[in-house]
């Protein structure tokens, strides 16, 4: 049996052995949903890491570094410095309003019910772009170990995928994500260790290296970031992204109350920048290390297995097969984490938010509910894997940055005004969601990425391939332009706040009462819903 074979099978297994342990003790919607609402802000800031540490951060930004040097750092500084505005701007005030869903916030403050739905269409389909991202990663990660076809591997992965959340729901899922957040920051220090290593553990002279090979250019702005405009543009959808993305903004309701939820942050500030700060050494190492080794390129010059792969080949020349192979064992371990993190949050946005609360206006069945979030777990699943085969030549750091437009253009201007600006109307709201998500959408398809790379124009109709800079002004704009001309605003968001005797409350859920955790997953105390 090879290495790859021993950790793939290894970490399936205990996935699979976490996943049967939270199954027996997901009994109610408030477990299944927020794991109870019980999690310390220490395991949440581990599992939030592990939700946003994806396969575009291990293995698509590595490749960047790669292929394109300093343009990377963009991606990485983007992304975290969206961290420090999420701690400030929403962490306190979603996690007092004890909801399951963003679509939940909004519907504390509007009664509109096309408000509900343009909140679950914009999570839907942020959660699926996303969910296209991870599958690329594991359909080139197995085809390259295993030799499997680009459809047999994501469909194996989907599979875990639907086991894993349709059993165990958030309780599963954090617990996956806490042990694949600390395996990942393992496996970057063992990474970074060696390539430094192989410079006498100095970086300057790897960086002399960097420079003398790429000729200085790996080391300045790249043909991706050639125009200002651009540039600026991405780095703000990374920013305010993460402040959309619904799989993160759902671990806000995990935590028992405000400061919890804001030490989360904390916590997960501080392994993506130790990640990030890694990434730089073993991008860097890829590029010097393994662009020139002529054993881990094709005929044509190509690297083996696309530029996603760099991180395996740099394992494989620094610590042999088995050192591949753990890499190549987390990498997959992080797919799935984050898929099921998506998936979590795709099935909520359709069983609870779109079933439960608007279609049958919060008189669902709770056993219908919990039984269509498995089912919608499946269906996103198929739809992802249809999709992510349009889009599996793309280095999956890039689609990860057209993801976050859409976040940042469509979730993040209506959540921020409904907790912060008491003018915003129902009409404003949905003027805002509405016009972000189009504008992000449109301006995608029509850019270089989409009309010219994959549809075959000549040219594009929008210049330029990140859109944030024009759709997230646009969405604040619509969402303002109608509140002001609509005289009937909505309710103030401090009369859904709860008074501070009830703060650590939950909302009233179905079934037996929920149950606090422990990490490793051993001691439940029981807890009293309201």
């Amino acid at each position: 049996m090879s290495p790859a074979t021993v950790f793939f099978l290894l970490f399936i297994a205990a996935s699979l052995l976490l996943t049967r342990r939270a199954a027996r003790l997901t009994r109610s919607a408030d477990d299944f949903y927020t794991a109870g609402g019980q999690l310390p802000a220490w395991q949440n800031g581990l599992a939030l890491a592990g939700d946003f540490l994806s396969a575009a951060a291990f293995l698509g930004s590595i490749g960047m570094y790669l292929g394109q040097g300093y343009d990377s750092l963009v991606y990485a500084v983007g992304t975290l410095a969206g961290w420090p505005l999420l701690m400030l701007l929403l962490a306190d005030k979603l996690r007092a309003l004890g909801r399951y869903s963003v679509a939940e916030v909004l519907a504390s403050r509007f009664d509109a019910r096309s408000v509900r739905l343009m909140s679950i269409i914009s999570s839907l389909t942020i959660t699926l772009f996303y969910l296209i991202v991870q599958l690329v990663g594991a359909g080139k990660l197995l085809q390259l170990l295993f030799g499997l076809p680009y459809l047999a591997a994501i469909g194996l992965v989907v599979g875990l995928m639907v086991l894993q959340v349709g059993l165990g729901g958030m309780l599963a899922t954090s617990w996956i994500q806490m042990t694949k957040a600390a395996l990942m920051l393992l496996c970057a220090l063992l990474l970074a260790g060696g390539v430094l290593q192989r410079f006498g553990y100095s970086a300057p002279a790897l960086f002399a290296q960097v420079d003398q090979l790429s000729h200085g250019q790996a080391l300045l702005p790249g043909k991706s970031l050639s125009d200002p405009l651009d540039a600026l543009s991405l780095g703000l959808g990374l920013s305010l992204g993460l402040l959309g993305l619904p799989h993160i903004l759902l671990r806000f309701f995990t935590v028992a109350d405000g400061r919890a939820a804001r030490r989360s942050v904390g916590w997960a500030t501080g392994i993506v920048g130790l990640f990030f700060l890694l990434n730089i050494i073993i991008g860097y190492g890829a590029l010097v290390l393994v662009g020139p080794a002529a054993p881990f390129h094709d005929a044509a010059g190509k690297l083996l297995g696309g530029g996603n792969m760099a991180a395996l080949h740099l394992a494989s020349l620094l610590g042999g097969p088995w050192l591949q192979a753990l890499i190549a064992g987390v990498a997959f371990a992080t797919i799935l984490a984050v898929l099921a993190g998506l998936a979590m949050a795709g099935a909520s946005a359709i069983s609870h938010d779109l079933y439960a609360l608007w279609l049958c206006r919060g008189q669902a069945d709770p056993q219908r509910e919990w039984q269509l979030s498995r089912l919608a777990t499946l269906l996103l699943g198929v739809a992802a894997v249809l999709l992510s085969t349009l889009f599996q030549n793309l280095n999956i750091a890039f689609l990860v940055g057209l993801a976050f437009a859409i976040a940042a253009s469509s979730n993040f201007p209506v959540l921020l005004l409904t907790l912060h600006w008491r003018g915003l109307s129902a009409r404003g709201a949905l003027a805002g969601g509405c016009c972000g998500m189009l504008a992000a959408l449109g301006l995608i398809i029509t850019g270089p990425t989409v009309w010219v790379g994959m549809l075959g124009h000549a040219r594009p109709l929008f210049p330029y391939a990140n859109p944030a800079l024009f759709s997230v002004p646009l969405a604040f704009a619509a969402a303002w332009l109608a509140s002001v001309l609509d005289k009937t605003p909505g309710r103030s968001i401090d009369a859904a706040l709860p008074r501070a005797d009830t703060a650590k409350q939950r909302p009233s859920s179905s079934g037996p009462a929920s149950q606090q955790t422990d990490w490793p997953p051993a001691q439940h105390r029981n807890r009293k819903t309201t």
